[in-house]
């Protein structure tokens, strides 16, 4: 079973498309709603509002999902409990985009954005999400920026740190006593050691540096809630090293998960 002190959400979805080989702990919360047909953000809306759910009465939540924009559902979670909240965001990807800028219309690329208040037309305002302050924001890695997108960021004041213990622990000293969301995209890990990512992007840190990310994340702010982003491709995110990678972040968050067997395919 899993750490007492952390409570598994698994919302098997990638957006609005259910993920049926989804790896799920023992013990898990499965968040699994009847969508109704509809507009992609629609559903989208619906879906949080779940999550946003299950986060807010979990004693510490750790979601496991199939993509990023999930972060708006737990940070939302999270603030009703939480009068202020800080991000830490271990991404390859800076999610800094919005409908206006982005180049490709995804979604799933926009998700920081959501989560710091620049995507107001997009989804409705049912899961009554607060924008976190840019300066409650500290993002590590990023290393594939599409141009508009770093204009956004660097303008911003959202703070850029690389994919290492001691920047992330140095970025973290203003923020102690703040509870802090951490989200951890697998695509942050170099795409050699992470077959099938649905993301793959260019050379990165190891799972054994990001373990240590996290590592340093845990002993120098008070993480409330966290969510690790399994962006593998649908045929490989049941796959056996898929689970040991998410075992093993899960470890680095004190979190001890155990899997079922998974059904053949």
């Amino acid at each position: 079973m899993a750490d007492h002190t952390w409570d598994p959400i698994v919302t098997p979805w990638h957006l609005d498309e259910h993920i049926p080989a989804f790896p799920v702990p023992a013990g898990a919360t499965e968040i699994w709603p009847d969508l109704p047909v509809g507009p992609v953000p629609a559903r989208m809306d619906l879906l949080h509002q779940a999550v946003a759910d299950a986060v807010a009465q979990a004693g510490r939540p750790l979601v496991l999902s199939g993509d990023c924009p999930t972060a708006r559902a737990a940070v939302a979670g999270l603030q009703r409990r939480y009068d202020d909240m800080a991000v830490v965001w271990l991404d390859a990807h800076g999610d800094f985009n919005t409908p206006a800028i982005s180049s490709s219309g995804y979604i799933g690329g926009m998700a920081l954005a959501m989560v710091t208040g620049r995507t107001p037309d997009l989804f409705g305002d049912a899961l009554g999400l607060r924008p976190v302050a840019d300066t409650n924001v500290v993002l590590a890695d990023a290393r594939d920026l599409d141009p508009a997108e770093r204009d956004a960021l660097t303008a911003s004041d959202v703070r850029r740190v690389p994919a290492d213990p001691a920047a992330i622990a140095s970025a973290l000293v203003g923020l102690r006593g703040t509870p802090v969301y951490l989200h951890v995209d697998i695509d942050v890990i170099d795409s050699t050691q992470l077959t099938g990512a649905r993301f793959p992007s260019s050379p990165g840190p190891s799972l054994t540096q990001i373990e240590e990310c996290v590592t340093a994340v845990r002993a120098n702010a008070d993480v409330a809630g966290a969510c690790i982003v399994c962006a593998w491709l649908p045929d490989h995110v049941g796959d056996q090293p898929t689970r040991e990678t998410i075992t093993r972040l899960a470890r680095a968050l004190g979190a001890d998960l155990a899997w079922h067997e998974p059904a053949a395919r």
